[in-house]
């Protein structure tokens, strides 16, 4: 089993890439409570570490190259934030087959177009979002990031 910061650092980046993907290619605030939950600061105003861990973690996919934003909105948010080019073709390009367990095979009766889209690291992330196990989230992020192109 992995450590728990890591499985929360996958969900976190796959909820980023699902939302800006859903807003690509429009500018959006990425607001950490959108992704991580509530926080409540302390009596001086620190965030959780789980809130600090979320905007690391928003900061870092900026850093890979995913993400681009204006600027932060002190450690609440990035303000204007938009896909990468490399982030778009990786989130619409085909996954690797050879992801566990494989995903079911689309209704050949579908159009070609859509059966292809069901092959997608978007798809394949928001599939893994709904079914709420880190197990997969944690697999299909892994997909993502570590493609060699």
């Amino acid at each position: 089993m992995a450590d728990i910061h890591i499985e929360e650092f996958y969900k976190d980046t796959a909820v980023t890439l699902v939302q800006l993907y859903g807003a690509f290619p429009r500018r959006v605030n990425l607001f950490v409570e959108d992704i991580a939950g509530p926080d409540d600061p302390d009596d001086f105003g620190l965030h959780s570490k789980r809130h600090m861990a979320c905007f690391g973690a928003l900061l870092w996919l900026a850093e890979e190259g995913f993400l681009r934003y204006v600027d932060t909105i002190r450690q609440e948010a990035l303000d204007q934030a938009v896909l990468t080019r490399k982030a778009f073709i990786r989130l619409s390009a085909p996954a690797d087959p050879a992801i566990e367990p494989p995903p079911p095979e689309p209704d050949p009766n579908l159009p070609p177009a859509v059966r292809s889209d069901l092959s997608t690291h978007i798809h394949l992330i928001r599939d893994a979002l709904k079914s709420g196990s880190s197990a997969r989230i944690s697999q299909v992020m892994q997909s993502v990031f570590f493609r060699d192109h």
